[in-house]
């Protein structure tokens, strides 16, 4: 529900901007596309028989896809020669089951405080989701009739859900520093759906055409997260070639690095202490080429 709120109000905000300043040079382009990714993402989890954190693989441990397309949507307006706004949206959707989990581990859901425990030939279905929104602002520092050099500024969400389906338990109430689960209770899923606060990012781009009708442009785009017990960083970096295939129609062509870190600090109160569980860190790095149709109108 939150992220079509967000949705929502983003659109709205542009399209008052369009509403409030459109001019005859205005120019505005819609790009749907897609990237193949090759996907590497884990989190650290906690061994429950001797307390040591191991990264839990979602590709290897957990079967999740390493390749596979994933969508994305970016929409743009280019006003007053120099300025434009801009939207985007990338969707990371994988599940898989897992007949047999090799490992026991442990693990603290943000959520809702709970510890969970999988063990050894548990069976699991994993699902690990990832919705990016984008919105922002840039400027062309540097113009000439083949290139443009200029920065942006705007603002990232972040939607991430990870669920657990399948044999697990629930850790008692009793959690003492050499045991981290007793009276484990049969729980049949856990699902974990986090949402970021709008974060800042900051970005380079430039294009040059080259050839007529052919342009080669790149942009690379960083943003740090850090809010309650999260942080973690995001990096975007884009090189591509694009082609008018006919009269306001293009075709782009590239190749697209993408990383997320998230890291969760955990811990669990008992007594008067605070005993660490574990480290909910997950990292997904989504590398490969990338294709996209756009509409320049």
């Amino acid at each position: 529900m939150l992220k079509a709120v967000i949705t929502f109000l983003s659109l709205c905000l542009l399209s008052t901007c369009v509403q409030a300043g459109t001019t005859a040079k205005d120019k505005f382009t819609i790009k749907v596309g897609a990237f193949y990714a090759n996907s590497d993402s884990y989190m650290n989890v906690t061994d429950p028989t001797n307390g040591g954190i191991y990264p839990l693989d979602f590709e290897d441990d957990l079967l999740l896809d390493e390749e596979q397309f994933l969508p994305f949507f970016e929409f743009s307006w280019h006003f007053n020669d120099r300025h434009h706004v801009y939207a985007d949206w990338k969707s990371l959707h994988r599940t898989a089951d897992t007949p047999y989990i090799e490992n026991s581990w442990v693990f603290t859901n943000p959520n809702d405080d709970k510890t969970y425990i999988v063990e050894t030939g548990a069976q699991l279905k994993t699902t690990l989701d990832i919705d990016i929104m984008r919105i922002g602002y840039g400027y062309d520092i540097i113009q000439d009739d083949d290139f443009t050099v200029g920065v942006s500024i705007g603002l990232h969400t972040m939607f991430i859900k990870t669920a657990f389906e399948g044999t697990i338990g629930l850790c008692g109430q009793e959690l003492m520093a050499s045991s981290a689960c007793t009276d484990i209770v049969a729980t049949p899923q856990v699902i974990d759906e986090s949402i970021t606060a709008p974060l800042p990012d900051f970005g380079v781009y430039g294009s040059f055409e080259f050839f007529t009708d052919w342009t080669l442009a790149a942009h690379a785009q960083y943003f740090a997260i850090s809010y309650d017990d999260v942080e973690g960083a995001l990096i975007d970096i884009r090189a591509s070639v694009e082609a008018m295939i006919c009269e306001n129609w293009y075709l782009t062509l590239g190749y697209n690095y993408y990383e997320v870190d998230v890291d969760y600090a955990q811990k669990v109160a008992y007594d008067t202490n605070d005993f660490h569980i574990a480290d909910y860190n997950l990292n997904y790095s989504f590398t490969g080429p990338m294709f996209s149709l756009m509409y320049e109108f």
